[in-house]
């Protein structure tokens, strides 16, 4: 039997099979960040996008987004964690419940998600965001709203490929076992299938700092999808972008698998 998560999940994907979120959440750990001082002009330019991932409080702000056929999934946070406040530089990743799944299918949302974050170096700590983690994975089933479990580390463990990469496979299924039906998480290079492999669920690559050439941001949402990713989740090479609609279409016929980057890049003229 087709379940409610099963349907809302799938108004993610289209006829490819793959799905290009866009991440226009930055606000609430970065503040005014450059490309999102103006969320509504934001907001305008990205109904072609499949999903679109923001905090919930900004629903009000997105104009037409979300409404109409043909729009996009709507992706709203559900916990607030300080390892995003990179111009802080805070570095111990705890986590807090922000927004209730409940509230969440009132305001409209599609789906949800929360981040998890482990080896913080404490394991009352790791215990304490698993904690928060289940709770609001409960809360989604109990609703059937899909959650998206996103997999990021703490410290520095990006500066070290081979723990990143361990430590993203590894919970990539722990967040999995959660309660997980999708996954957000960062490309880990070569090896990226093992961590596609390692789930029953849709995964998503993540695009993280902004590239210094659209076609690198191109690059990597191929090597992802090539290597078994359901699509990507990318917010700063999009909303940075010289032209964010441009970029956000070449980035849609790279992830269907419709054009090579170079070729997309070239067409788009990024």
């Amino acid at each position: 039997m087709v379940t409610g998560k099963q349907i809302r999940l799938s108004r993610l994907f289209g006829d490819g099979g793959r799905a290009v979120v866009v991440a226009i959440d930055h606000g609430q750990t970065f503040g005014p960040m450059e490309g999102l001082e103006d969320f509504r002009a934001v907001a305008a330019r990205l109904k072609t996008a499949d999903g679109v991932l923001l905090a919930p409080q900004m629903v009000r702000f997105t104009g037409d987004l979300f409404i109409g056929r043909g729009s996009p999934a709507m992706i709203v946070r559900l916990n607030w964690n300080t390892i995003h406040c990179e111009p802080w530089h805070y570095q111990e990743a705890r986590i807090v419940k922000a927004w209730s799944a409940a509230a969440a299918a009132r305001t409209g949302a599609d789906v949800v998600l929360a981040s998890l974050t482990l080896k913080t170096g404490s394991e009352a700590h790791d215990a304490e965001n698993v904690r928060v983690f289940a709770a609001l994975a409960e809360e989604a089933a109990d609703l059937e709203l899909p959650l998206i479990g996103e997999v990021f580390p703490a410290g520095d463990l990006r500066s070290r490929p081979d723990e990143f990469h361990d430590y993203v496979k590894k919970c990539c299924r722990i967040v999995c076992e959660l309660g997980a039906d999708a996954i957000k998480t960062f490309y880990t290079g070569e090896r990226f299938a093992e961590v596609v492999a390692g789930v029953p669920i849709p995964v998503f690559a993540l695009g993280a700092e902004k590239m210094p050439r659209p076609v690198d941001a191109l690059n990597l949402a191929a090597a992802a999808v090539a290597a078994g990713a359901a699509g990507v989740v990318f917010g700063r090479n999009v909303i940075q972008a010289e032209r964010p609609a441009d970029f956000l279409a070449a980035l849609k016929d790279v992830v269907q698998g419709r054009t090579a980057p170079e070729e997309a890049a070239a067409a788009y003229r990024l």
